[in-house]
């Protein structure tokens, strides 16, 4: 268990990855007595531990049996909190394949929207996120510039007028973040990814929807890129 986290979202994040490894097979039952004797924790933690696990679909609870490891497609995948458990396990690789795709189909549709409706006001905000995205990524400052590429995706999702968009902003923040964590993004951010974050918010601060879908999808394409390049070996 990672330290600094509350005890019942530590063993619920253990189990979790246990399940998505495949570690803890489905139909496989446990009890709360089984787990309150491995990790050594109280009826009450236990109990918090297994409804973390149940509000996002990868256990059910059944009487006399105890708790049942769900397959897949029962998970909540859309769970920011699932996808960087996901992220954490054996399964990162497809993960991140699925999310790209993912993020292949919306972002680029939520650029050309964000041109078309935003505010001038909230399309001017992304010029000097993307000139420190610029400086810090030249500077090999992963962290911050991890937290302002968070904050220009977030920006372009949730500025569309599309609220299921919007509500994409906490998965991309999660998968972002992973990668970083994950030491899954290259020292120093490729030239291009930061020529075409500088695209996409000219293009959006000026209006020109066309333009923003199509440098939106060219950042997309590149991610997917070093993925294929990857499966390939």
């Amino acid at each position: 268990m990672q330290a600094g986290r509350p005890m019942h979202i530590a063993i619920a994040r253990e189990l979790g990855i246990e399940i998505i490894d495949g570690r803890w097979a489905t139909g496989s039952a446990r009890t709360l007595d089984e787990l309150q004797t491995r990790f050594t924790i109280s009826r009450t933690v236990a109990r918090e531990s297994t409804r973390r696990l149940e509000a996002m679909g990868l256990v059910t609870s059944r009487r006399r049996l105890g708790l049942i490891p769900q397959p897949a497609h029962s998970w909540h995948v859309l769970d920011p909190e699932l996808i960087d458990w996901r992220l954490h396990s054996s399964q990162r690789e497809a993960q991140l394949v699925s999310l790209t795709q993912l993020r292949m189909a919306v972002e680029p549709a939520a650029a050309e929207m964000t041109a078309r409706r935003a505010p001038l006001r909230v399309r001017a905000q992304l010029l000097p996120i993307a000139a420190d995205m610029r400086r810090t990524g030249e500077a090999g400052q992963l962290r911050d510039f991890m937290t302002l590429d968070i904050e220009f995706h977030r920006l372009i999702l949730g500025s569309g007028g599309n609220e299921l968009f919007a509500a994409l902003g906490d998965l991309v923040a999660t998968v972002l973040q992973g990668r970083t964590e994950l030491q899954l993004m290259p020292s120093q951010p490729k030239p291009e990814a930061l020529r075409l974050h500088a695209e996409v918010a000219q293009a959006v601060f000026e209006g020109d929807h066309e333009r923003a879908r199509r440098a939106m999808q060219e950042i997309l394409d590149e991610v997917a890129s070093v993925f294929d390049a990857a499966e390939r070996g």
